[in-house]
């Protein structure tokens, strides 16, 4: 399998690289730019991109791309912060330039080019995004400008003998026109890449890697209720048989029905060794008084993994643990240090498990971003209410919860939620947003219901649409239905009496959106 490699010099959106590169059925995976010349030599890339990064070239000491990448011989390309370096390296130059263009901008398309087949032409005007204040203004030998821009006179360059090439701007966004297609073109006809990536081959070279990691030991699975989990439980399901034992912790703090259908699921359809371990009112005691979102995190995680441990004894002991980290999650835990996308989702292990686990971790999603993974479901054959289910972070509905959490705040946002997502499915609405929920807010106020006041809970209402989990935009929901959803949850769920329309949007570099 063609392999194309990513060296990340701190982008906010480097992930959206390796989406597009997927999308063209090619395999990529993403490194931190010094991860060192072993490490890619034992990638043995077919191709490599350069991201984008908050450095200048200009600065002292401002990373740089190993020498071995402009010596293997293999296509490079350059994105923003990664065609500067790779010019600057070369032998070209770049200087602070006081117009700088962050944003919507437009290239002029000056020459013809490999990247631009079937999609940009000679003489045409292309829109773009920009995210740079340094640009190239002499180029490395061998070099030619292909594109141009108001604030860039080298915004677009080749190296054709070499298969060398810099773009200004970022192609994997979706502002960028035909971005996906430039991204394409690289990967397919300038590197010749095959283009075999699909979830069937996944699926069979996962099942052997998961065979071969766990041998005759015996594995341990976490389900949430999520996609990731599911998916990964019956992944190993088919790899490994009844050497799996699922353990589905209920937290208390799942969306209305949600237990019910994973036990259902899991025993009766997939005839999965599962056990239900009810441990709400450990969870809910846990977080008693506790108000800051990111020590509830830290406190689910932890008693995540008590309840683990204990159920693993009773089960008679494990081997190894299986996780459904995703490729995301891989990424933010060895981003390049003090980049945007260094977050960490803390209610994940991915850094690995506590000592006293002793437990070999077992992730056989990690190599998959989330529409991947629900290609994936679709694959094994999960129903499409499960794979197709919108985004739910592990903490759960008690970060949908500000301030402290109690159970009678749970059930009132738990009947809420199940309204709201109800509606939607009657509207036909579900699929056409990336996530929704509904949040209690730490908020009451006086109404009049009837003849009487009351003094109870604002509940807001959040639906966003995304193409790619990285940046979303509320939803525009017609006015009626959002008038028949705050009617019923009015009408029907007591402790509830004003419900507000969240239109904030998830800028770019946010990394999770709850």
């Amino acid at each position: 399998m063609d392999r194309v490699l990513i060296l990340d010099f701190g982008s906010q959106v480097t992930q959206l690289i390796a989406r597009r590169i997927r999308e063209a059925g090619v395999y990529c995976e993403i490194l931190p730019y010094n991860v060192g010349p072993r490490a890619i030599e034992a990638f043995a890339p077919k191709a490599i991109v350069l991201s984008g990064g908050p450095a200048s070239t200009v600065e002292a000491e401002s990373p740089s791309a190993p020498d071995l990448v402009f010596e293997l011989g293999v296509p490079v390309l350059g994105i923003c912060y990664g065609h500067q370096t790779m010019c600057a390296q070369l032998g070209g130059a770049v200087e602070p330039f006081d117009h700088r263009e962050f944003g919507r901008a437009f290239v002029d398309i000056i020459d013809d080019c490999v990247l631009f087949d079937g999609a940009w032409s000679k003489g045409g005007r292309e829109l773009v995004w920009m995210s740079h204040g340094d640009r190239v203004v002499r180029l490395p030998k061998g070099f030619r400008a292909v594109g141009v821009s108001e604030g860039a006179p080298f915004a677009i360059v080749a190296d054709d003998s070499r298969r060398f090439y810099g773009v200004m701007f970022h192609p994997e966004v979706v502002h960028t026109a035909h971005g996906g297609a430039l991204l394409a073109n690289f990967v397919r006809r300038v590197a010749g890449c095959r283009g075999d990536w699909t979830m069937q081959a996944f699926r069979a070279h996962a099942i052997e890697r998961v065979r071969a990691q766990v041998g005759q030991g015996r594995v341990i699975c976490g389900l949430s209720g999520g996609v990731d989990s599911s998916v990964a439980a019956v992944l190993l399901h088919e790899a490994i048989g009844d050497q799996l034992v699922c353990v589905f912790v209920d937290t208390g703090l799942l969306r209305a029905g949600e237990g019910d259908d994973v036990v259902t699921l899991f025993r009766s359809h997939y005839n999965i060794p599962l056990v239900h371990a009810d441990a709400a009112s450990e969870f809910l005691g846990k977080l008693a008084g506790v108000e800051d979102p990111e020590t509830k995190r830290r406190i689910i995680g932890a008693a995540f993994i008590d309840v683990f441990e204990r159920e693993s004894h009773r089960v008679g002991g494990a081997d190894f643990l299986a996780q459904g980290t995703l490729y995301p999650d891989v990424i933010e835990s060895v981003s390049v240090a003090g980049g945007p996308s260094v977050t960490i989702k803390s209610h994940h292990n991915v850094g690995g498990l506590p000592e006293r686990m002793r437990l070999q971790l077992v992730e056989p999603l990690r190599d998959l971003f989330k529409d991947e993974v629900r290609a994936l479901g679709r694959e094994l054959g999960l129903p499409d209410r499960l794979v197709n289910r919108h985004p739910f972070p592990g903490p759960g509905l008690a970060i949908r919860v500000p301030g402290a959490v109690t159970a009678e705040k749970l059930a009132i946002l738990r009947k809420a939620d199940a309204i709201f997502i109800e509606e939607l499915h009657t509207g036909h609405l579900y699929d056409a947003v990336w996530q929704a929920f509904a949040v209690l807010l730490p908020v009451r106020t006086v109404g009049v219901m009837g003849d009487a006041r009351t003094y109870e809970y604002v509940c807001a209402l959040r639906a966003v649409t995304s193409t790619d989990g990285m940046t979303a935009d509320y939803y525009p929901f017609p006015h009626e239905f959002l008038g028949r959803v705050a009617t019923r949850i009015v009408n029907e769920v007591r402790g509830i009496n004003r419900i507000v329309y969240d239109i904030t949007a998830k800028p770019p570099g946010t990394i999770e959106w709850e």
